[in-house]
């Protein structure tokens, strides 16, 4: 299934595109997705996604296969599985930035693959999803791309001529040491994860309630009425 969605954000072409070639940075904007570990240009992580009652999780990876800075357009491949289940998703998705106004109109081309139980909801759903999963998406890019950047906290308790003291053990004029995370020479690199937790699993009945519904009402009410030939023929 091919699906075309487009967007504007507030923000010039060049900051957009960067922006959306960070995955890392523009992971947590997708609705139920968390980032877990960064190897070379290859991204783990899962997506959590609720049909109704039941909650699946699909775990996988998301690479950039293409980037052109001067086209401002790149590809990205995404393939998952379902981590309790034999459902699959796979994904190949392009997106463009072009000037817009004072801003940036991003192009999102997905190509979509999906087995298992979100499968069944047929082409003309999975299009209404994508398309509440892409706006969802914009907002959070377009929150993003608007907010302030943090200001460093001021440094307190030290007046001008005063030094901060050493700690305590360590010698006047010593070098202090400087901690790091101990990483793997060439290995991949853990992720902290920086999800809010109003990042929950993405339902597909919230998503696109309203749309599964209208097509469900030709099966509930074919339901209905085998039940009441099943009734009326028990009753004789």
């Amino acid at each position: 299934m091919q699906f075309e969605n487009a967007f504007e954000v507030p923000a010039d072409p060049d900051t957009t595109f960067a922006t959306l070639t960070d995955l890392e940075k523009v992971a947590p904007c997708l609705p139920g997705a968390v980032l877990e570990e960064v190897d070379g240009d290859v991204y783990t992580g899962h997506v959590k996604v609720k049909v109704g009652p039941m909650q699946m999780t699909y775990r996988g990876t998301a690479r950039l296969v293409e980037v052109d800075a001067d086209a401002r357009s790149g590809r990205i491949e995404a393939a998952g599985r379902e981590a309790r289940g034999s459902g699959t998703a796979a994904a190949d998705v392009t997106a463009s930035v072009v000037p817009h106004g004072t801003g940036s109109l991003v192009t999102v081309v997905t190509d979509l693959k999906v087995t298992g139980k979100p499968a069944q909801f047929g082409r003309g759903v999975m299009a209404e999803v994508g398309t509440k999963i892409i706006d969802a998406f914009a907002d959070r890019l377009r929150a993003m791309l608007t907010e302030a950047p943090e200001e460093p906290a001021p440094m307190v308790g030290l007046g001008d001529g005063e030094a901060e003291a050493p700690s305590q053990g360590a010698q006047p004029g010593a070098e202090q040491p400087t901690v790091e995370m101990a990483t793997p020479r060439g290995g991949p690199r853990i992720i902290e994860s920086r999800v809010d937790r109003d990042n929950d699993a993405l339902d597909l009945m919230d998503v696109a309630g309203a749309a599964t519904m209208k097509r469900l009402v030709p099966l509930v009410a074919a339901i209905v009425v085998i039940a009441l030939v099943v009734w009326w023929l028990v009753a004789r």
